[in-house]
């Protein structure tokens, strides 16, 4: 592993992002991961929503629109899908861009008589839940010195047996990768690489209290704001408040209605999301990692490719270093 020099003309932000977190200056190897800044990635897995799904519209969404598509389906799901999309790359472009946090929302069909999982935001993916995390393994195998935070939560659909199961499939995949609870009191690179463990997993779910490789639930701030300076103003407020002590996850996707959505007839959430990161990556630039009252720490935004997201956060930890 080698690190950038100790020089104020050296940015973070010329990393390689497949390799940053092993290319940190070796000062930001000691640093607890809940105090570095970490770039994530929300709702992750709607790249491959499936388009011939005839599924109803989950329950999450809003009561007019599942009448609507129950009634005018045909008419309606390019309308879903157009909102429904947070990410256009896979999850190995995600990684190799430099995303290091995973939002990732588990669903078994309904009327499914297999027991296969998948991801969901409105309609469920093509791809299984296995399927995507070989893949983030395949990756981690090539990447030895990478570190990824894998968030389940929004469970639909999913009964005890089904829970038992995907974490059977986490563990068989991820095997000694995995990072217990146990070793949260010291959960920097340096101890991590030490040990071999490269993924720490969050699942929302009163089952994570009594299975060792299950962290609980992160927090995310969720600002349910459609306009970037709502978001802001939204974040600032619970800045004052100070942040959790452990990781929490700074959401900068905005949120669209029903009534933004009939409104907008013409455009998606992409262009909402690009239209607003200028702004948004000016107030990021301002922020400060670590572990004081107003500091951030995983960052999780839409379109992750579509702006210098990525960079933008990893040069945040420029902040925690000395000569800085």
């Amino acid at each position: 592993m080698s690190s950038v020099g100790v020089s104020g003309l050296v940015s973070l932000a010329e990393l390689p992002m497949d390799c940053w977190m092993s290319r940190l200056p070796s000062e930001l190897w000691d640093v607890p991961l809940y105090h570095l800044a970490i770039p994530g990635s929300h709702n992750a897995i709607t790249y491959c929503l499936d388009m011939n799904d005839r599924s109803p519209v989950d329950l999450m969404q809003p009561d007019l629109l599942q009448k609507l598509d129950k009634y005018m389906k045909p008419l309606i799901r390019p309308f879903v899908y157009k909102w429904a999309i947070t990410q256009e790359c896979n999850i190995k472009q995600q990684l190799d861009c430099g995303i290091r946090y995973f939002d990732l929302r588990i669903a078994h069909r309904p009327n499914d008589s297999s027991t296969d999982l998948y991801f969901y935001h409105g309609v469920y993916t093509s791809l299984t839940v296995q399927t995507v995390l070989k893949d983030i393994s395949d990756w981690l195998d090539a990447h030895p010195s990478e570190v990824v935070i894998l968030s389940f939560s929004h469970f639909l659909g999913l009964s005890q047996e089904l829970h038992m199961l995907l974490l059977t499939t986490i563990r068989n995949i991820f095997t000694s990768k995995l990072c217990p609870k146990a070793v949260q009191g010291m959960l920097t690179l340096r101890r991590l690489w030490a040990l071999g463990y490269q993924v720490i997993v969050s699942y929302e779910h009163n089952m994570s209290r009594y299975h060792s490789e299950l962290w609980l639930h992160i927090p995310y701030w969720w600002a349910n704001k459609c306009k970037a300076e709502a978001l802001i103003d939204e974040f600032e407020h619970r800045k004052q408040h100070g942040r959790p002590g452990g990781f929490f996850v700074t959401g900068m996707n905005l949120t669209e209605d029903l009534k933004y959505i009939c409104t907008h007839p013409t455009e998606s959430l992409k262009d909402l999301v690009t239209s607003t990161y200028p702004t948004l990556l000016c107030w990021l630039k301002e922020q400060t990692p670590g572990s004081e009252v107003g500091s951030l720490n995983i960052i999780a935004g839409d379109f992750i490719t579509e702006s210098a997201f990525v960079p933008t956060i990893v040069a945040l930890n420029e902040k925690l270093l000395k000569w800085s």
